[in-house]
C-alpha cells in the first residue's frame, strides 16, 4: 500500500514539473539571462496569463540588448496587444541606428500600427527606390500623340510616412505633369528634342508634398510617337457632317415626294371632278332642249363648232409631226 502511494505522488510530481516546463519557457528564460536581459518567471508566466507569447517579446528583445537599444518589456508587450509586429519594428530600430538615421520606439511603433512596413521605411531611406510609371499618353497642340514613361528615383520621408499618402500618388501627380508639359508644347518635336523638359516641369512643381517619399528625380525612359489624334478628329468630325448633310437631304427627298403624292392625289382628283362634270353636260343639254333653253339648230352647230375644233387640232398636231420629220430628214444634207 505505501509503494503505491509513493508511486502515485511521484506520478502526480512529474505531471506538475512537465505542465510547470510546458507553461514557463524555462529555455526562453536562460537564453535571455544568457544574453544579458533581466526578465523574471513571474514576468513570463504573466504573458502566458495575458496569452502573449513569450518568445514573440523575449526574442526581439535579445536583439535589441545585444544592438545597444534602450527598449523595455512593456513597450514590446503594449505594441505587440496592439496588432504591431514587435519583430519588424525592432529590426528597423537596429537598421535606423547603424545607418544613423534618428528614430524613436514610439515613432517606429506608430508606422507599424499604421499599416507601412517600417523596416522597409528605413531600407528605403538608405538606398532609395525607383517607381515606375505606365506608359502616359498625352496629345501636343499639333495633334500627335506622345506615349512617355517615366523612373521616378523616391527615398522614404520617414517624418511623413504616418498620414502620407503613397506611390498611386506619386504616380498620378507624375503622370498629371507629363500631361500639362506635352499638352503645353506647340509641337511634339520640341518634346521629342529635349524630353528634359518633362522632367524640368514635373519636379518644379513639388509633387512630394503631402506624400511619404521625397522625389530625387525624375528620368524619362521612353518616349513613342503614337497617332495623329489631331486628323483623327477632323475625320470624325467630317464624318458627322457627312451625316448630318445626308439625314438633311433625305428629309427634304422625303418632304419632296410626299408633295409630290399630294399633287398627283389633286390631279387625279381634279380629272374625276372634270370627268364627273362632263358625264352631266349631255343631261343638261337634254335638259335645256326638253326646257326650250337651246334650239335643235343651236345644238347642231355647237356640234359643228366642236367637230370642226377638233379638225383643225388633228390638222395642226399633223403638221407639227411633219415639219419634225422634214426637219430630220434634212439635217444629213446640211451636213
Amino acid at each position: 500500500m505505501p509503494e503505491i502511494f509513493l508511486t502515485g505522488i511521484l506520478f502526480l510530481a512529474i505531471v506538475f514539473v512537465f505542465v510547470l516546463f510546458s507553461f514557463i519557457p524555462i529555455g526562453l528564460w536562460i537564453s535571455a539571462l544568457a544574453a544579458g536581459v533581466r526578465v523574471g518567471l513571474v514576468t513570463l508566466i504573466g504573458m502566458r496569463l495575458r496569452r502573449v507569447a513569450p518568445s514573440r517579446i523575449i526574442l526581439p528583445m535579445i536583439k535589441a540588448e545585444k544592438a545597444g537599444m534602450d527598449v523595455t518589456i512593456d513597450k514590446l508587450e503594449a505594441h505587440h496587444l496592439a496588432g504591431g509586429n514587435v519583430d519588424r519594428v525592432i529590426d528597423a530600430l537596429i537598421a535606423a541606428h547603424r545607418a544613423q538615421i534618428s528614430l524613436t520606439f514610439e515613432r517606429a511603433a506608430a508606422i507599424d500600427l499604421a499599416g507601412r512596413d517600417v523596416l522597409e521605411a528605413v531600407q528605403m531611406s538608405v538606398n532609395p527606390k525607383v517607381i515606375e510609371t505606365p506608359t502616359i499618353s498625352s496629345v501636343a497642340k499639333d495633334g500627335i500623340e506622345l506615349k512617355v514613361k517615366a523612373r521616378v528615383t523616391v527615398r522614404a520621408n520617414i517624418d511623413r510616412l504616418v498620414g502620407g499618402a503613397g506611390e498611386p500618388t506619386i504616380i498620378a501627380r507624375v503622370g498629371e505633369g507629363i500631361v500639362t508639359t506635352v499638352g503645353s508644347s506647340e509641337s511634339h518635336k520640341e518634346v521629342l528634342e529635349n524630353p528634359d523638359l518633362i522632367s524640368a516641369t514635373v519636379l518644379s512643381k513639388g509633387l512630394d508634398s503631402g506624400t511619404a517619399f521625397e522625389i530625387l528625380s525624375i528620368d524619362i525612359a521612353d518616349v513613342d510617337v503614337g497617332r495623329n489624334i489631331g486628323a483623327q478628329l477632323q475625320i470624325d468630325q467630317a464624318e458627322a457632317d457627312k451625316s448630318i448633310a445626308q439625314a438633311k437631304a433625305a428629309e427634304r427627298r422625303f418632304a419632296a415626294q410626299a408633295l409630290e403624292q399630294e399633287m398627283k392625289a389633286r390631279v387625279e382628283e381634279m380629272r374625276a371632278n372634270v370627268v364627273e362634270a362632263e358625264a352631266e353636260v349631255p343631261r343638261a343639254l337634254a335638259e335645256a332642249l326638253r326646257a326650250g333653253k337651246l334650239g335643235v339648230m343651236d345644238y347642231y352647230t355647237m356640234h359643228n363648232l366642236i367637230a370642226d375644233t377638233k379638225m383643225r387640232e388633228s390638222l395642226s398636231e399633223s403638221e407639227d409631226v411633219g415639219g419634225q420629220r422634214s426637219s430630220a430628214s434634212s439635217e444629213p444634207d446640211q451636213r
